[in-house]
């Protein structure tokens, strides 16, 4: 194993670029700094990561469950993007205080805003413990005995990092198994709203402009963390002070230049690199099409009904944005991967692989079949793979059918004879709450109509036999997809909060019948019952190959192409990723600039769309140019700027940092012509969009009034 590691970094280093890759924190002053460094960067590879002292990676969080955060202040407030923090936003909303339409931002410290069961995660120490987990482990193992003697070996080693201390640990793998990092973190739970622009701002743009350049959009948000008074993580309480943190960012307003030196540190969720050309041509043709389709007709739907009734505008944007977001990414990606020829790419390296492993016969013994592997699973595979895309994209999809499946907890309790009534209560009692958040934001009518979509969508489809469950209830209704949706919904507890209240209110065991035979309960949990039950484990058993075929062929690979870059995988642990502000041609003839400013914004209200409308305070600042300390050198007001840093989901709220590790923006998106990077990447055409980090203390200064704010920021000028 060590050898294998050693030439990995031997391979990954030859050749490095300065665009793609996503690096290992800790693995960079041997591996990264040199390059860094000649490439424009005038800060240590120890400034960025250091286990004994006080470094970049102390002030860089987990925000949520799939964003980053950056810490900006000794009092613990961060940064990180509007729509990171949309759902928290949306959740203090109301009529009377509309934050999304007109922001907030709290005048002191004791009017931030709490929010429940938001958390920030923040990386203590990493290690690779390759050796300890692949202990016990040998070739002749089958996958099952692998996996159990890894799973055991990972959770002495997480035992062993947190015994004794409130952190907590996971250990990842990365290139397939081939070699494994432990993470120890701290997990911070009381996490305040300090200040959002109006969504005029933040969501400028909205789905019109997502993963499009030229952006104009000031999507950033800030919170605060909060501990105990002891300054360890603690649930909310009103006597919870500020985190201290060990560093905090230092803000640059000096702008950039196009070709400056820049590196983007944050939590990269998913790429795919590795490939096969089978996985592409099942993602490009097939998965992606059908959430594609299934989208489109939601989104046409919801967006007909916010068009009526501001109310529902509120409540339903957060819903819109979700569904949209994924939707316009898998366009543009499957627009990416054709235009690349990916397929046709894979293929042949494929071709190249299958000749050097018959070149001789210890390689033919060890890689020979791996490529018929690959095809044989992916075939085996596909039918499965395609109808839970299927599932997922439509029945899952269904706001009502998704609500009941959180109540099977409930059914489970009261249908058991040994628990206790209280019991059964108190989990009523919490799904009573939850209701109140349910229907806060949900219409009937919207849900009904797109029920009637999707349902026929998923009935229609032909890839396995479909669900006994809704076999059934379409033939009790005789392919009237109207009239079957109209009768559950009518007679359903899952779509009326009149009906839902009063139903827990007075929940015993003696409810569970009426539960259990509800028709939106019933046929949701028939439906996710058949897929755990048939769809799921015989996906899991090709998964599982697959899982082995990739972590043979990921090393493989390395012993064939000794002169490539190899990086692995993101899989939402801490990465640096390195580029340049840069311009780039999306189509002949047309070239993008690497900044966008306020003239921009302006210039597209004219359009007269909806996504751009300007607040009216904005356009007062720019008709006077009232841009404070925050213009740039040219005089302009510079809104947002492009890179060719490596970057995925996860990133959204990363900090932007210039060649001396300060602040210069926060990452929001990708360009629509790059977004097939987490599967191939193209250096003249992937560029990372972030919001100009001067746009939004100029916003938070001269529009919010926020000045207090900007008074705790470290600003280098």
């Amino acid at each position: 194993m060590k050898k294998f590691l050693a030439f990995l970094f031997i391979a990954s280093t030859l050749f490095a670029t300065a665009d793609e890759g996503m690096w290992i924190p800790m693995l960079i002053k041997k591996y990264n700094e040199k390059d860094m460094q000649s490439k424009g960067m005038r800060i240590s590879a120890e400034d960025i990561y250091d286990i004994n002292n006080a470094s970049l990676k102390d002030a860089i969080v987990i925000f949520g469950g799939g964003c980053t955060g950056e810490i900006v202040s000794d009092q613990g407030l961060l940064f990180t993007n509007h729509h990171c923090g949309y759902s928290q936003i949306q959740s203090h909303s109301s009529l009377e205080f509309n934050y999304l339409e007109k922001g907030f931002w709290a005048k002191n410290q004791k009017e931030e805003l709490s929010n429940k069961g938001l958390t920030v995660t923040l990386l203590q120490r990493m290690e690779e413990v390759t050796d300890q987990v692949l202990e016990g482990v040998s070739d002749e193992m089958s996958s099952a005995k692998r996996e159990e003697v890894i799973s055991e070996n990972i959770k002495k080693i997480v035992k062993n990092a947190t015994e004794g201390t409130h952190y907590t640990a996971t250990v990842k793998p990365f290139y397939y198994g081939n070699q494994y990092f432990l993470y120890v973190n701290e997990i911070f739970k009381d996490i305040r709203l300090v200040g959002a622009p109006p969504s005029s701002i933040g969501k400028f743009g909205g789905d019109t402009d997502n993963w499009m350049w030229p952006r104009h959009t000031g999507d950033f948000t800030l919170f605060r963390i909060y501990t105990g008074p002891d300054g360890k993580p603690a649930e909310y309480a009103e006597d919870n002070i500020p985190y201290k943190p060990k560093k905090h960012i230092p803000i640059s307003i000096k702008g950039y230049e196009k070709d400056d030196f820049t590196f983007v540190f944050g939590y990269p969720g998913r790429t795919q690199q590795f490939l096969t050309s089978h996985a592409v041509r099942m993602k490009v043709e097939h998965e992606n099409p059908i959430a594609i389709n299934l989208r489109t007709e939601r989104l046409n739907i919801i967006k007909r009904y916010m068009a009526q009734d501001e109310g529902t505008a509120i409540q339903y944007a957060a819903k819109s944005a979700s569904i949209a977001n994924g939707w316009k990414k898998w366009i543009g990606e499957n627009n990416g991967l054709k235009r690349l020829n990916t397929i046709e790419n894979k293929i042949k390296l494929e071709e190249e692989f299958q000749n050097w492993a018959d070149s001789n016969d210890e390689l033919k013994a060890k890689y020979g079949g791996l490529i018929t592997a690959f095809k044989e699973t992916y075939e085996a595979l596909s039918p499965y793979q395609l109808s839970y895309q299927y599932y997922i994209e439509s029945a899952y999809s269904i706001e009502a059918f998704r609500y009941a499946l959180g109540f099977r907890r409930l059914a489970h309790y009261a249908n058991n004879k040994e628990s206790r009534e209280e019991d059964v209560k108190q989990i009523a009692d919490d799904l009573k709450k939850g209701a109140e958040g349910f229907f806060k934001n949900y219409q009937i009518e919207i849900d009904r109509e797109i029920f009637q979509f999707l349902i026929k969508s998923f009935d229609t489809q032909t890839l396995v036999e479909r669900p006994k469950a809704l076999k059934n209830f379409t033939a009790k209704y005789k392919g009237n997809y109207e009239k079957a949706c109209n009768d559950l919904y009518n007679k359903s507890i899952f779509a009326s909060k009149e009906k839902m209240i009063p139903f827990l209110e007075n929940f015993s065991k003696k409810s569970n019948k009426k539960l259990q035979n509800d028709p939106i309960y019933k046929l949701s949990v028939d439906l996710v019952n058949y897929y755990i039950d048939e769809i799921i484990p015989a996906m899991s058993i090709h998964e599982n190959s697959l899982d082995s075929l990739y972590r043979i062929y990921n090393k493989a690979l390395m012993e064939m192409q000794t002169e490539k870059t190899f990086y692995p995988d993101a899989n939402s642990t801490l990465r640096v990723t390195y580029g340049k502000v840069d311009t780039y041609f999306p189509k002949d003839g047309i070239k993008y600039d690497h900044f966008t400013t306020l003239d921009g914004v302006m210039e597209k209200e004219n359009l007269g769309l909806d996504d751009y409308k300007v607040d009216p305070k904005l356009k007062e600042l720019w008709r006077s140019k009232d841009y404070g300390q925050y213009a740039d050198k040219d005089g302009t007001m510079h809104v947002c700027f492009a890179a060719s840093n490596h970057t995925t989901g996860g990133n959204s709220g990363s900090p932007v940092l210039n060649a001396d590790g300060h602040l210069i923006g926060i990452n929001f998106d990708r360009n629509w012509e790059g977004t097939m990077s987490d599967v191939q990447y193209d250096p003249e055409m992937c560029r990372n969009i972030s919001v100009d980090i001067r746009y939004c203390l100029f916003v938070i200064d001269k529009l919010a009034g926020a000045k207090h704010l900007i008074d705790e920021m470290t600003i280098i000028k």
